[in-house]
């Protein structure tokens, strides 16, 4: 909303220059975005009157003339369009400094003397357009008059950026009574009486959708001059506050828009078919708008239109055919309200946003209408001429918005604003916003709202107004006092610092990947997902809650390769969402990463292998490392949907003597990758956070006093059958004072057979207090190797 600094004060004038008005709204909170000057600097520009003018004998589109200032006459060669005699012009005088730093010298234009020139609007700063033409005074502006001092361009526009709330500011009627509650100075409203009825014509009109229109007020003028100018007054106040100046009827709702804060429409009662209603659209209708724009309507849109069809997008824009131009004789003026929740998201929804719309959307007072009315007809009859006739006004009370009076208690204001108001205070400040005061009880009041108010409906609304008004910073600070101790957190516990930190120094990028996914993505990761659909998604392919990180990896993926970053090792933690558990949301922390390119980074030395399956798995298990307790996890070869077949497996983790899923590795599915457009192979995982971070503590043993054994084993199993397996039957069968077990070398060739593999596996025993012996050691091998045979089919090599 902008607004002049000589505007307001007109209602208001406090004590204060223009940047302290701008900072005392700011406090209250109405953020000033600028505050600036009306027009440039310029000097010795003054109003002059063209007597005479004649074409320039060597140049057609020049014209030489004859100004008077009011001092002298001034031969002045011109080289515009609309120049002509007797017009009131803008005169730069010779050593006249103008925008840009540029001064007026006597010239000499095609060998005639020129003494100055004759200024446009844009020259002067006045408009940010360059027009044509010059600018053309009215007839009673006072030659010889400075044009700014005419003009009253020493003035200041100010850019104030309202919160939704406060759509009751969107009007000069708005800010000149904060202003006023501000400096305790009284608002001085232009008087706007019922104008004279001189005609009895009025125009039939219906409401079919009350719940979005409550009221409709009307009125037909008879016999106006719409091809009267706009004043020279009223087109400044509405170029100050960024509304361009179109025709007098659309300038004078404008100007009553800007005023009161109620937007108008006036149509051409000429081109109205039996009668103006308000209804829904019709699905399909076909509406051309003002500004040439076709649209087609939907059923969920407030219109007004009339027997014919639609006229305009209600509280929008207004319609083609209803517009008023040069030749019209007979205007209808209609005021409207519109509840704010019909009109919300809809302007947007056309690609539309006009200052009707944005009053609307926020909310305009329910009392205006007829006000709003009677304010343009008293300007359209005193400019335009014309008959008024009475006013018509339809509503339906039921559905208009209730006003509940509120109840405030003393104690409660102080307990919120940690500050002793008194009472008179608090009165005072609360009858000076509008609102109406009774004595409930000693130390209560009922507070009756004002209709212009729609963001007041509870106490904490009036406090928060007592503590604007009053000065947020002449509130109390007060610091909150606490005993606070640390959280305690176990040692075992691995912190997410440590897990960043450790893939990190494997190479690893940190991502931060949206909550919200693409459903479709998401559905070809993780079909299975149960995650929650948004109701309000920002957008199409951020609609639902992801259930894993990998449709978010998998994008800041593309997103790098598509930017020709070949490489790519990155890693998220986070929380995703599985699901609902009753009305609560079933959320779990997990450690993602997704890995592609080549091994090493590119170097002289260094190597061009792709990454593989076992590159990731090393970095995975560096992770399970951090815990102390590497011998819980376990690897099994499964399918995962997302995952390529032949190189996928689930982690698995044992914990109070049960092995739970603890996550997923593997190659992206090859179908995946086709359908994402990825050319190169992709590597993913994705571990429990829980899990991960649950270590062990680790505990002191004393070191045995006495010797070692070992025995090789030479073992022949099927090729298929998982090592790990394997070792942990191992452990199982080689008895308690087993110490270290040891894979050394896998061969498959020459003296095995094929689709078998031989393994030679390095186990070592000692006992903490004696020496084992050979018959021991001997039973404990034979163990292991019967254990291993009848369970998955293992010989000794021979």
């Amino acid at each position: 909303m902008k607004f002049s600094e000589q505007w307001l004060r007109q209602w208001v004038s406090p004590a204060l220059d223009i940047q302290g008005i701008a900072d005392q709204i700011t406090m209250a909170g109405l953020e000033v975005d600028s505050v600036e000057a009306v027009a440039p600097a310029f000097s010795d520009v003054v109003i002059a009157r063209v007597d005479a003018l004649e074409r320039h004998p060597d140049a057609d589109k020049l014209s030489i003339c004859q100004v008077d200032d009011g001092e002298n006459r001034w031969q002045v060669v011109c080289g515009v369009p609309n120049v002509a005699a007797g017009q009131r012009v803008a005169l730069a005088r010779v050593g006249a400094l103008l925008p840009g730093g540029l001064k007026i010298k006597k010239a000499k234009l095609r060998g005639v003397e020129s003494h100055g020139m004759l200024c446009g609007a844009s020259e002067l700063g006045l408009e940010e357009q360059h027009s044509s033409g010059i600018m053309v005074l009215p007839e009673d502006a006072p030659i010889g008059t400075l044009l700014r001092d005419w003009m009253k361009l020493d003035d200041s526009v100010v850019d104030v950026d309202l919160t939704p709330n406060r759509g009751d500011c969107l009007s000069l009627r708005g800010l000149a009574r904060e202003v006023g509650v501000l400096n305790r100075l009284a608002v001085q409203e232009p008087e706007i009486p019922a104008v004279e009825v001189r005609s009895e014509r009025t125009f039939p009109i219906r409401i079919e959708a009350f719940d979005a229109c409550p009221r409709l007020a009307t009125r037909v003028v008879e016999g106006v001059d719409a091809s009267a100018p706009t004043p020279l007054w009223m087109q400044e106040r509405l170029r100050r506050s960024g509304v361009r100046s179109i025709d007098l009827i659309v300038d004078i709702t404008n100007y009553v828009m800007l005023e009161l804060g109620q937007p108008l429409h006036g149509c051409d009662l000429d081109q109205l078919e039996e009668y103006l209603c308000v209804r829904m659209g019709r699905e399909g209708e076909r509406l051309t708008l003002l500004d040439g724009q076709e649209m087609t309507l939907r059923a969920d849109t407030v219109v007004i239109g009339d027997a014919k069809g639609p006229l305009e997008i209600a509280g929008i824009m207004g319609g083609e055919r209803s517009g008023v131009t040069a030749s019209t004789r007979n205007v209808l003026l209609e005021a409207a309200f519109f509840t704010p929740l019909a009109m919300a998201g809809k302007a947007r929804s056309y690609g539309l946003h006009t200052d009707a719309s944005q009053r609307f959307e926020r909310g305009v007072d329910i009392a205006l209408q007829e006000l709003a009315i009677e304010r343009a007809t008293a300007l359209l009859v005193t400019l335009a001429g014309g008959r008024p006739g009475p006013l018509v006004t339809l509503a339906d009370e039921t559905q208009l918005p209730s006003r509940d009076d509120v109840l405030l208690d003393h104690g409660q204001v102080e307990r919120l604003l940690g500050i002793a108001l008194e009472a008179g205070e608090i009165e005072d400040i609360l009858v000076r916003l509008g609102f109406s005061l009774s004595v409930e009880s000693e130390g209560r009041w009922r507070v009756a709202v004002p209709s212009w108010r729609f963001d007041v409906t509870q106490a904490a609304d009036l406090i928060e107004e007592l503590a604007r008004v009053h000065g947020y910073d002449r509130l109390p600070v007060h610091y909150p006092s606490a005993h606070l101790a640390p959280v305690p957190r176990s040692e075992a516990q691995r912190s997410k610092a440590l897990l960043r930190d450790q893939l990190i120094a494997r190479g690893y990028q940190e991502a931060i990947t949206y909550s919200f996914v693409a459903p479709e993505l998401q559905a070809r990761l993780l079909p299975d997902a149960l995650a929650p659909s948004l109701a309000n998604p920002i957008s199409v392919d951020m609609s639902v809650m992801r259930a894993g990180l990998w449709p978010g990896l998998i994008k800041a993926l593309g997103h790098n390769l598509n930017r020709q970053q070949s490489r790519v090792r990155m890693f998220e933690i986070g929380m995703v969402f599985e699901g609902q558990c009753g009305e609560s949301l079933v959320q779990t922390q997990r450690v993602g990463g997704v890995v592609c390119g080549s091994r090493d980074p590119e170097g002289w030395s260094a190597r061009r292998d792709a990454v593989d399956f076992f590159d990731l798995k090393g970095d995975v298990e560096s992770l399970l490392a951090l815990g102390g307790d590497a011998a819980s996890w376990r690897f099994e070869s499964a399918e995962h949907p997302a995952l390529h077949p032949g190189q996928s497996a689930r982690i698995l983790r044992r914990v109070d003597g049960e092995e739970r899923t603890a996550g997923w590795i593997g190659a992206l599915h090859p179908g995946l990758r086709a359908a994402l457009g990825i050319k190169i192979e992709v590597f993913l995982f994705e571990l429990d956070l829980g899990l991960l971070q649950a270590g062990t503590l680790p505990e002191f043993s004393s070191l045995s006093r006495f010797p070692e054994v070992r025995r090789d084993l030479a073992l022949v199993a099927d090729q298929a059958l998982p090592v790990a397996s394997l070792l942990e039957a191992m452990r199982t069968s080689a008895g308690e004072w087993l110490s270290d077990l040891r894979l050394f070398d896998v061969y498959q060739g020459k003296g095995v057979e094929e689709g078998r593999k031989s393994l030679a596996l390095g186990l070592t025993w000692q006992h903490p207090s004696r020496t084992l012996n050979d018959e021991e050691i001997e039973g404990f091998v034979k163990a292991v190797v019967v254990g291993v045979e009848q369970r998955f089919g293992v010989t000794l090599r021979r």
